[in-house]
């Protein structure tokens, strides 16, 4: 996948699947499987180093988890995302983050909202970078947000989104992430772009979807929001590992002869 394969898989009607990731070993597997892109997002402040909200991930911390993924991911298309107020701390600031983000071995950077970013997002996109967009739920707005609720419910909140997607088209983005809006919504904008949408709650009309790989595996049996889909019980499948092996070494039946060296 490149980025010309977005827009003409668009145009194809063919759905595009992308998959949240941070470390070689899972990079590995997804590298081996069908999926098409890779996502790197600053959400591994949460999942990988246990902050409560992505506003911890800094640009050291995405360039380093991105030169993990594309070691274990040499053939995908890799999406680093911007982090926190990267792009509001001026051009030279910004532009530094998007060379590390780069170097490290992103093919494109994601950059969550509209407003206040336009110029900017103009600029990276003719310095020969591709931006992916990201509307609706931007969870490093989440304290402006009031929590994570879904966005765009009234006809004034909609209308906002709407025009921000053709506002983002417009400055050059090749794609656009839609997060937890009403599905109605989803098709619109959908539609509306001929810049694919991937959507995660955004409704089955979107142009693609995109699950973090720790949520859907099941990794946190807790952690269960609406558009959120468990395609195995990875927590459950990891302990109960771990239980037999603690079992085995116990009783000694760890190690057995063939695992023992003459």
């Amino acid at each position: 996948m490149n980025i010309l394969d977005f827009a003409q898989r668009k145009c194809r009607g063919e759905k595009i699947s992308m998959v949240t990731c941070y470390d070689t070993w899972s990079a590995r597997i997804l590298n081996q499987s069908d999926i098409d892109t890779l996502l790197v997002g600053d959400s591994l402040a949460m999942v990988m180093h246990g902050y409560d909200s992505t506003v911890h991930a800094t640009a050291d911390m995405m360039a380093t988890h991105v030169a993990a993924v594309r070691r274990g991911a040499p053939d995908k298309f890799i999406v680093g995302d911007m982090p926190f107020l990267s792009l509001r701390r001026g051009l030279s600031a910004a532009m530094d983050t998007v060379l590390a983000l780069m170097q490290a071995g992103s093919n494109c950077v994601k950059i969550e909202g509209a407003v206040g970013q336009l110029d900017l997002m103009t600029h990276i996109v003719q310095s020969g970078v591709p931006v992916m967009g990201h509307l609706g739920l931007t969870p490093q707005s989440v304290e402006a947000f009031g929590g994570h609720r879904v966005q765009g419910r009234n006809e004034g909140d909609a209308a906002a989104i709407v025009d921000a997607a053709k506002q983002l088209q417009d400055a050059g983005c090749f794609a656009l992430v839609l997060e937890c809006v009403p599905a109605e919504l989803g098709q619109l904008i959908t539609q509306r772009l001929h810049i694919p949408v991937i959507g995660i709650g955004a409704g089955p009309a979107t142009d693609g979807q995109v699950l973090v790989l720790h949520d859907m595996l099941g990794m946190d049996s807790a952690f269960k929001p609406k558009f959120l889909r468990h395609y195995a019980q990875g927590e459950a499948v990891i302990s109960q590992a771990l239980q037999q092996y603690h079992a085995d070494v116990h009783s000694g039946a760890f190690p057995a002869t063939a695992e023992v060296y003459a």
